[in-house]
């Protein structure tokens, strides 16, 4: 049988396979239940197959399945039913090993798990999310993160996750900002494809690589009003040059395969949009992975969408358009085999479908190393060198947005300290959306980490929450004015919180403590499903500030949150404000680093923040136009795209282009001098933009094209160069091809997206030449 022939191609085995089996087998494939549905850990601690999944492999397989070891409020697998690394692996292998032996053909389960920032199974390492992530503006060190996260999540026997997230945020009111890079398509598409890099290595077989499964596709950002899912209002030239870019330069980078999104562009369901599966993905782009469908999505097409008038046409559009496998399974299991009978699909449709999915399971190594490796598992997940670079990575994700007088660095001869906030001690606070329960003491808290930074055991640090995220109360105020007045400074955490109800209760005012009461109290006000009309701070975070202020100490504000903040009054009346986005497990360690001047802190933003939110959108790539201003305000943000300080000076001089002139294929080296021109080592995010200054379209004031992150000492200048050719000049033209014109460009490199030097360059097609 030549799909046991290892030494043959995986499609020559795929076609081999495919030709041996059932219709329900092959059904079988497309289907992807809940993983952690198809077993129990029982009172002794073993793990024992469901029923349910026995009836699966018994009516023609099971092609995959979804999150066997996500733990989370969702699943309901917590900290004492789920299971250790070793454990998980083991729980793997006995389910792999049941549908090796028992299905006639013993095609191996492909196993796919959430690790969008860290594989979502207990005892994981929890990395910053990925708005966090952005801020580093570091791809590199974003590669060896998905590297290390790659060796966790397949040690235990999986061999698929479902990101990297290659949304594009143009309202950060929506819940999912978190789970972003941030606003610009280039930014975006270069860490998108340090992730694809990282996830899968050289070898999609090896012991350490991922399918990387880029999401959402496409414009799921973009959505009307920041609400999740809703409809995209978007024109197809926009859609390629911005939404799309990132997916076309993933699957350039090696995506195998993509997940589409919920939301439909000018009434086409995403699911069912075969301009996008097959006109671009896979004709015009050249994919040839398989796609899959987010979880219910089908379903949205029969009750939601509404483009479906049945189960069966829901089911044959999916695969008609491209569709290979549906997260859930539901849909393609209950209606497939009819859909097939009523003649809505053909079986060599469904054929194509299924020949996908084998041949990356070839790819991926199933057939010949199935299972994973509980020792492994012991050893890597979770391990100290990931706990570093988790703490790594949480340091140069903050972003100093605010330093006035100096404040900042604080010194570690502080008499006393205060810490205050709802999110000074809260350890789900600072992890983000989809994340595992943990056990107490393995997050490390912007408490802890003051204390651990300061050698201190109660006596210097003066804690007490204050308040709550989302509740009134001023309860905790006595208590927390109380520690501010006898401290010399003061560092108050607020912001917001993606915790789902992980049964730690709530704060207790005026002790600081966890209470678990009868009633789940939730401070949740970010994450999937979660959009918001505002971006203030919630509950009484703001009055708690505002009675600090009065007291005249130096007052440090440090956000946790994973979407902007808008609040003018800090914005105005805080001496420091430190962003830190949700820094994971580590990140009070990297606060406590920024605050004492152990980090420099070197975080730029991504998002644009505004002044207030009836500015946005505000991200900083608006076209030119006539409209200026608001009645009330223009519509410059408070913090631009690319904005964070430091605690040295950086000084730019010295821009030239050469050559000034290039033709339309041609490339110029673009020249700029950095210079640290204060006390202090320091890293700089030195960014490219470009300006078209008259194009056939409408463009752009600017857009990203290009980023260097350097290092330098005290008085040290380095040239940082960049080339500009094509891939930076190119626009998406009015007939949807790439094109450069002749023309008149801006070259500006600088700090952010509104502090620049800028020079001149000039595309000019020589006369004879096409």
């Amino acid at each position: 049988m030549d799909y046991k022939n290892k030494l043959l191609s995986a499609g020559r085995r795929a076609d081999d396979l495919l030709g041996r089996m059932t219709l329900d087998e092959k059904i079988g494939q497309l289907v992807q239940p809940f993983g952690w549905k198809c077993f129990e850990k029982t009172a002794d601690g073993s793990v024992e197959i469901t029923d349910s999944f026995k009836e699966h492999i018994a009516r023609g397989g099971v092609g995959s399945l979804y999150g066997t070891l996500r733990a989370d409020p969702w699943t309901g697998v917590t900290l004492a039913a789920g299971l250790s690394p070793e454990e998980g692996a083991e729980a793997l292998g006995k389910l792999q090993r049941y549908a090796l032996e028992h299905s006639r053909l013993g095609i191996p389960i492909l196993f796919g798990e959430e690790c969008s920032h860290g594989h979502m199974a207990i005892g994981a390492t929890v990395f910053p999310v990925p708005l966090a992530i952005g801020s580093t503006w570091n791809p590199e060190l974003y590669r060896s993160m998905c590297r290390a996260v790659a060796a966790e999540t397949r040690s235990q026997g999986a061999a698929a996750t479902y990101s990297p997230v290659l949304d594009v945020v143009r309202d950060p009111r929506w819940g999912r900002t978190e789970e972003c890079y941030g606003e610009d398509p280039y930014l975006v598409a270069e860490l998108g494809a340090a992730a694809i890099a990282g996830l899968q290595g050289e070898r999609l077989d090896a012991a350490d690589s991922l399918l990387a499964t880029p999401k959402h596709f496409a414009a799921y950002g973009s959505s009307e009003g920041g609400r999740n899912a809703q409809t995209v209002h978007m024109g197809p030239r926009e859609l390629h040059e911005v939404d799309l870019l990132p997916f076309r330069k993933a699957v350039a980078a090696g995506a195998r395969s993509v997940m589409t999104a919920y939301n439909e562009i000018d009434g086409v369901p995403c699911t069912t949009s075969r301009y996008l599966l097959q006109d671009v993905l896979r004709d015009e782009w050249g994919f040839d992975g398989f796609v899959i469908t987010d979880c219910g999505a089908l379903g949205m097409l029969a009750s939601g969408h509404n483009t479906a008038e049945s189960g069966e046409d829901a089911v044959a559009q999916a695969i008609r358009a491209g569709i290979d496998m549906e997260m859930s399974g539901e849909m393609f299991r209950e209606h497939l085999r009819s859909a097939l009978s009523a003649g809505w699909l053909s079986e060599a449709e469904l054929d194509k479908a299924v020949l996908r999915v084998l041949k990356l399971k070839f790819e991926l190594g199933l057939f010949e190393r199935p299972y994973g490796d509980p020792a492994r598992a012991g050893e890597v997940i979770g391990s100290a060198a990931h706990r570093e670079l988790a703490r790594q990575i949480a340091g140069e994700s903050i972003v100093l947005l605010k330093n006035e007088r100096g404040t900042l660095p604080l010194r570690k001869d502080i008499r006393k300290l205060a810490v205050i906030g709802p999110n000074a001690n809260a350890a789900y606070n600072q992890l983000g959306d989809y994340t595992s329960p943990q056990p107490p003491g393995r997050i490390v808290t912007v408490l802890d980490g003051i204390c651990s930074a300061l050698g201190d055991e109660g006596e210097r640090v003066l804690y007490a929450p204050g308040c709550r995220i989302r509740d009134d109360s001023r309860a905790g105020f006595p208590r927390a004015l109380e520690c501010a007045a006898a401290a010399d400074a003061i560092v108050v955490a607020v912001g917001g919180s993606s915790a789902r109800d992980f049964g730690e209760g709530t704060i207790d005012l005026l002790t600081g403590a966890s209470v678990v009461t009868e009633h789940a109290w939730s401070e949740m006000e970010c994450g999937e499903g979660i959009d918001r009309a505002t971006l203030n701070l919630l509950g009484a975070q703001l009055p708690l500030i505002q009675e600090l202020r009065k007291l005249g100490k130096p007052l440090i504000v440090v956000y946790i949150n994973g979407r902007p903040i808008v609040e003018p009054w800090i914005s105005e009346h805080a001496d420091a404000i430190l962003e830190a986005w949700y820094p994971g497990q580590e990140g009070g360690h990297a606060i406590a680093g920024v605050l004492f001047g152990d980090v420099n802190p070197s975080g730029r933003l991504t998002v644009s923040v505004p002044k207030q939110v009836g500015q946005l959108p505000v991200y900083y790539y608006h076209r030119r136009t006539r409209g200026k201003r608001y009645l009330e305000t223009d519509f410059k943000a408070e913090y631009p795209f690319g904005f964070g300080l430091s605690y040295t000076k950086f000084e730019y001089g010295n821009l030239r282009v050469e050559p000034a002139v290039i033709g339309p294929g041609g490339q110029a080296r673009v020249y700029a001098e950095v210079t640290n021109a204060g006390d202090s080592a320091g890293m700089e995010v030195v960014q490219l933009y470009i300006s078209d200054l008259a194009a056939s379209v409408t463009r752009p004031e600017k857009m990203l094209k290009g980023f260097q992150k350097i290092s330098l000492a005290p008085g040290e200048t380095q040239t940082v160069v960049f080339n500009v050719g094509r891939e930076q000049l190119e626009f998406v033209g009015a007939d949807l091809s790439r094109i450069v014109e002749d023309g008149e460009f801006n070259v500006m490199v600088g700090p952010n997206s509104a502090e620049y030097l800028t020079a001149g360059l000039t595309v000019r097609t020589e006369r004879g030449s096409s």
